[in-house]
């Protein structure tokens, strides 16, 4: 079995912003209240051309140049998305034709908001097990596209954007730079987090996936790191889903990370589903405030009510 570990990280997010004051606007709502009930003040929403796998393909790119790779040394491509709007080609498929990869396994998982982490665990099982040696992992998401743009309890929620990083076999001698997967989720609560309908609409059970969150996930969060040999004070940095201030800050805080830096990209980027800890990761590392080998867990929730997270080594 080969350990893997991730060498490059590359987010993307479009170019238009909308602002609370934007939202108010549209909607009965107001920064004072978006903020004070999420954290949010602003998020990237993308045009009706940009689809989902422009987004992604403009991640992966940058995370491939960062890594110093070029589109032939990739044999695996795994897309998190739950907003793809065709079924066919997946997605995956669109990116590695936009990147000119040529023939890879190209794989769809929609675990919703934990899909990044369980990609990242899907591409880790892959190269541990010879079956893949290098790999593109991306969390994408179009919230924009599914958003009920009357209804305030949940289109100031969403944004857009997409996040990747590039995973590939540890070299001899060097640590695993991936740990190992905790995953599960809560079946019998599924539907406090839907996608559903034609045209498909967001919507959510807000206070019961807060209750959840708030009370359940800690002790789960905490195995995660268990399940690497770590405390939780050991960490550098902790990557939640960024569905919103008032869920991540309470959760970071249970977990016991009291040493780590707590990614809040959720105030500048909204909830984006996937695109969410890879888009939040990526930033840390390119403003420098981690560093190359420090623990950072990674830890996805939400829709399903699914969970995934691991701890892995900052590339």
């Amino acid at each position: 079995m080969h350990g893997s570990r991730i060498s490059a990280l590359g987010h993307y997010q479009p170019a238009r912003v909308l602002t609370n004051e934007d939202l108010a606007g549209m909607v009965d709502t107001s920064d004072e209240w978006i903020r004070s009930r999420v954290g949010i003040h602003s998020r990237r929403i993308a045009g009706p051309d940009e689809p989902v796998d422009e987004l992604a393909g403009h991640a992966a790119a940058k995370a491939l140049a960062s890594a110093g790779l070029t589109p032939a040394d990739v044999d695996m491509v795994v897309v998190a998305t739950s907003t793809a709007i065709d079924r066919s080609p997946n997605t995956a498929a669109r990116v590695a034709a936009r990147l000119g990869i040529p023939g890879p396994a190209a794989l769809d998982l929609n675990v919703v908001c934990a899909g990044f982490t369980h990609a990242l665990a899907t591409a880790d099982h892959a190269v541990r097990a010879g079956s893949s040696s290098r790999a593109l992992v991306i969390g994408a998401d179009k919230m924009s596209e599914v958003a009920d743009w009357t209804d305030r309890t949940t289109c100031v929620l969403v944004g857009d954007g997409a996040g990747a990083a590039v995973v590939e076999a540890r070299a001899p001698g060097e640590e695993a730079g991936i740990g190992p997967v905790l995953w599960g989720s809560v079946p019998e609560m599924g539907d406090a987090v839907r996608i559903e309908g034609t045209p498909p609409r967001f919507a959510q059970e807000g206070q019961s996936v807060y209750r959840w969150a708030t009370t359940r996930l800690p002790a789960i969060a905490r195995q995660a790191c268990e399940r690497s040999g770590l405390e939780p004070a050991d960490l550098a940095a902790v990557v939640l889903h960024q569905a919103n201030l008032r869920i991540i800050e309470p959760l970071a805080a249970k977990i016991g990370a009291v040493n780590a830096v707590v990614a809040r990209d959720v105030v500048e980027s909204g909830n984006t589903s996937a695109a969410s800890i890879p888009l939040a990761f990526s930033k840390l590392v390119e403003r420098g405030e981690i560093t190359t080998g420090d623990p950072v867990l990674l830890f996805g929730f939400g829709g399903n009510l699914s969970y995934a997270g691991q701890v892995v080594r900052c590339p």
